[in-house]
């Protein structure tokens, strides 16, 4: 498989009043193509910084990000939004959906903003609604629903357009343990269509059900799965220094 998201010395830096806050602090990550995996960390650890920079939300302070071989840097603000709109299907913990629009015409919104003509917007909108167990729902608003079926419209419209990449911001957050299960299932089942899928969770158990675990901690790669389980940081650096010594 290809990289198809390369990071290398990513850094994020943060003016706040007098001094800075190191959001990112020199994050080299790869992800394949077609692989599912998890960003761990507890809050304040980075990964909602990192996810808005695989996003296309925010810029790295430095660093280079290469998505399928193309630097990002280079990209114009047209070529960033479209990268948006067609490459990479967003999913929210607080579901962002429009309470006046029923789901249906939730999921054609951003099918709308892209060009695609009604009739086609219709037909890939229903397709996504019932690929996630909503065929029977599209015509009720988001207060018609429960946790779990917001985030299912959620997801529908995110996978609408078919983009290849799929990213996912704590989707768990909000709902019960069998809701959350069911939505772990769903994504599982677009990783196995073929779309990489990048979870961001605080969530230990949620992060399991990915098959690569990447953990940030103050910014920082903690550890990888991919690599094996890194040794903590500070932990490394000690051992390093007493090897060093003897």
């Amino acid at each position: 498989m290809k990289n198809l998201i390369e990071l290398r010395d990513i850094k994020k830096t943060y003016k706040m009043g007098a001094g800075e806050v190191h959001a990112l602090d020199g994050i080299s990550l790869s992800i394949q193509k077609g692989e599912f995996a998890a960003i761990v960390g507890r809050s304040g650890s980075g990964k909602s910084t990192l996810m808005n920079i695989i996003g296309c939300l925010d810029t790295p302070t430095s660093g280079s990000y290469r998505l399928a071989g193309e630097d990002v840097s280079k990209f114009s603000e047209k070529r960033l939004a479209r990268v948006r709109n067609r490459e990479i299907g967003f999913i929210f913990q607080s579901f962002n959906l429009i309470g006046s629009l029923p789901a249906l015409e939730n999921v054609e919104l951003p099918l709308l903003y892209r060009g695609v003509d009604r009739a086609e917007r219709r037909c890939l909108a229903e397709d996504a609604l019932s690929r996630v167990g909503l065929a029977g729902r599209m015509d009720h608003l988001p207060s018609q629903m429960s946790g779990g079926q917001q985030q299912r419209v959620a997801i529908a419209r995110a996978i609408a357009a078919e983009p290849p990449i799929i990213l996912a911001d704590e989707p768990t957050g909000n709902l019960d343990t069998r809701s959350g299960s069911e939505i772990m299932e769903i994504l599982r089942g677009l990783q196995k269509s073929g779309r990489t899928v990048v979870l961001i969770t605080h969530d230990e158990r949620i992060a399991r059900s990915a098959d690569r675990t990447v953990r940030l901690c103050d910014g920082k790669l903690e550890a990888d799965s991919a690599l094996g389980e890194a040794l903590p940081a500070a932990l490394q650096r000690t051992s390093e220094k007493i090897l060093k010594s003897l």
